[in-house]
């Protein structure tokens, strides 16, 4: 179990933007080594100049598509070498899908699932040896409150999530059946204020602003504050972190209700769109995006515990 995080080796996937970044900023604060990825070349620079400033005792960035299981394999080892050992995990990069199944295409499907589940398996059975050769090394996966229950029009995102759920779970309960000390988390966000939505796609019919809007209207969670819990949950070595009081709530409820949860489902589907379920009034078309606020240190002086 990480108790520290100080010298510590950590890798983050999506750390261009969202969770990934804030996950890189609160690390950095601890004084970690960073390996960073992301697709997003100039994100994952901004990533980079932030968490530098921010304390982080070195820092390397990767250009990667987690969809190609090659590159993260490479990456993987390469990350190794470079560091001398890895020692946290944080399989977070993703992607939005807004479509019903018969309206949506087979390559925004296969989009999706490569870079959901795909790069989270590859990311997992890249550096699960590297983990094992550590003392205190943790795997992270992330999936989501969209992997605890069905919503409409999200069916493929629904799809890689539950699978990350499952496939982790799985892989928890291989590492305690081996007397591996490597911990691992299943981390099940709720709405975070990140622009996957934004980066998302969408099939014909389905207005992404719309979309967009009622993601930011429902998101109510920061992603530093995401980025804090997470890793409180890994210092305490959780099985299960549900970010957000709506992740909770949703995860006690759809255990309680059972299948009397789906028609709640669908009725407040009906009124608010399929991103939420929080009721109340639409909100108005999304704008364009906020600016990324500029952190200073300060703002990271106890990032972890006072998450």
């Amino acid at each position: 179990m990480i108790r520290e995080f100080t010298g510590r080796v950590c890798v983050v996937t999506g750390a261009g933007s969202g969770i990934g970044r804030a996950l890189a900023y609160e690390l950095a604060a601890h004084g970690a080594r960073l390996a960073l990825a992301d697709v997003d070349a100039a994100g994952l620079d901004e990533t980079k100049a932030s968490a530098t400033r921010l304390g982080a005792r070195e820092i390397h960035c990767a250009v990667l598509d987690v969809a190609d299981r090659v590159a993260v394999l490479a990456w993987a080892d390469a990350t190794a070498e470079r560091f001398g050992g890895v020692d946290l995990v944080v399989n977070n990069a993703g992607v939005a899908l807004t479509a019903d199944v018969e309206e949506m295409s087979w390559d925004d499907f296969e989009w999706l699932m490569g870079i959901n589940f795909w790069g989270v398996a590859y990311g997992t059975k890249a550096f699960l040896p590297h983990l094992r050769r550590s003392p205190e090394g943790h795997l992270v996966n992330i999936s989501s409150v969209f992997g605890l229950f069905g919503v409409p029009s999200q069916s493929a995102y629904c799809a890689a999530k539950y699978a990350v759920r499952g496939f982790t779970e799985s892989v928890r309960q291989e590492m305690r059946l081996s007397g591996s000390g490597v911990g691992v988390t299943t981390v099940h966000p709720g709405g975070i204020k990140t622009n996957i939505v934004r980066n998302s796609r969408a099939a014909a019919g389905h207005d992404k602003n719309e979309v967009v809007a009622l993601h930011d209207a429902a998101s109510r969670t920061s992603a530093q504050r995401a980025a804090r819990i997470i890793l409180r949950g890994v210092r305490r070595g959780r099985a299960r972190v549900f970010v957000g009081a709506d992740a909770t709530a949703i995860d006690v409820g759809s255990r309680l209700l059972g299948s009397i949860f789906e028609p709640v489902v669908r009725v407040v589907s009906k009124r608010t769109g399929p991103t939420t379920l929080l009721p109340g009034r639409r909100p108005a078309p999304a704008g364009p995006p906020a600016p990324v606020p500029v952190l200073p240190p300060n703002r990271y002086s106890d990032p972890v515990t006072g998450g």
